[in-house]
């Protein structure tokens, strides 16, 4: 899953990789208003896959495809004796929800919704595709020199009814249910295993971190949002200077869009204090409520009255964030692209000569 743009210069190839296997569009399939679109008759089962720059017809469930020609990509550079970084983001989970039938099985009797069931299913399927990535890895000769990272994008959909530890939200909103993910990181002899850190981290801090650990001297003059997590990877207790991290749900309308992306508001700074949140170790400001997470992780009490000095120090340092990106956000005024390039893509492959089937690696 790709999903930063169909058009050619926002593809993987454009932007650092030298090898991409992708499908279109925001998920599999999808081809509502707003989307590019994806390849016709693509769906989780055999789907159609751009891999540099050319569309394929795969085999097999969509994760199991993904993680298998990754795979085959790390064993090629493993032989070349050749340095790697591969990120395998998944379809899975994700509407709608499908996944091969053994994997569903387990929770016949255990859950009624049958959309709930493929969702664990595809949660499933992930794990044993992460335990044959491993084992792989293993039988390689690979495990002490590669770094493992597992994590995810956000809290699970609105609407689904699963374990989400208590917090409240989930995907698309500000508080905790929708932003905070897990970050596990294996590195055998580097990290020590069964260890849990329980500091504030972004994803901002994955380059400085990644760039450490692969002994990359960065320029010191580069504006860097994150920090290494190196000092906590060591020791989970060492000094971690407070910070304030921010949120904001920016799905503000877009003139030229089609459907109902192009009603509503397009100023984005009409949009500055709404669906926002701000937060440090212990607090969290969503709006005008604020939360104590460390009495209060399931943001169930507003203790703005309590504290106002509190919110009011977090409000200022919202503000003054939102001064500091407002100028970066170039794409405002930049004419909609209309295109649908995996689909065109599709087509001329079609008319020239057809399209190949991907060679399924034997594991």
């Amino acid at each position: 899953k790709w999903h930063l743009g169909d058009a050619d210069p926002y593809q993987p190839d454009k932007r650092g990789f030298d090898e991409s296997f992708i499908h279109g569009a925001g998920g599999i399939g999808q081809n509502f208003p707003g989307t590019q679109g994806a390849v016709p008759g693509t769906s989780y089962f055999d789907p159609f896959v751009k891999h540099n720059g050319r569309i394929v017809k795969t085999k097999g469930f969509c994760t199991d495809v993904f993680f298998e020609q990754a795979m085959v990509w790390m064993k090629q550079c493993r032989d070349k004796k050749q340095p790697f970084f591969a990120y395998i983001p998944s379809n899975a989970p994700h509407g709608p929800f499908i996944c091969p039938d053994e994997y569903k099985k387990p929770f016949e009797d255990k859950v009624k919704d049958k959309n709930t069931k493929a969702f664990f299913g595809m949660i499933a399927n992930i794990d044993d595709n992460m335990g044959r990535l491993m084992a792989k890895l293993d039988e390689w000769g690979m495990v002490d020199n590669t770094l493992l990272i597992f994590m995810t994008d956000n809290g699970s959909a609105r609407g689904s009814r699963i374990f989400n530890a208590g917090m409240k939200g989930g995907k698309g909103s500000v508080n905790q249910g929708g932003a905070r993910v897990p970050l596990f990181m294996r590195l055998p002899g580097k990290i020590k295993a069964g260890v849990d850190v329980d500091r504030l981290a972004r994803h901002v801090d994955m380059f400085p971190t990644l760039a450490a650990i692969a002994g990359a001297k960065l320029p010191k003059k580069v504006d860097l949002d994150g920090r290494s997590l190196i000092p906590l990877i060591e020791n989970p207790k060492a000094k971690w200077s407070d910070r304030y991290t921010f949120f904001h749900q920016g799905r503000w309308a877009k003139a030229g869009a089609p459907g109902r992306w192009s009603k509503g508001n397009s100023n984005p700074d009409d949009f500055q204090h709404q669906r926002f949140a701000v937060r440090n170790e212990r607090w969290r400001l969503v709006g005008k409520s604020l939360h104590d997470l460390d009495a209060d992780p399931g943001e169930r009490t507003n203790v703005i009255g309590k504290h106002p000095a509190v919110a009011a120090k977090m409000m200022k340092a919202y503000d003054a964030w939102w001064k500091e990106v407002r100028p970066l956000m170039v794409n405002e005024d930049a004419p909609l692209d209309i295109g649908k390039p995996f689909i065109e893509l599709y087509n001329k492959q079609k008319t020239a000569g057809g399209i190949p089937k991907w060679k399924k690696p034997n594991f």
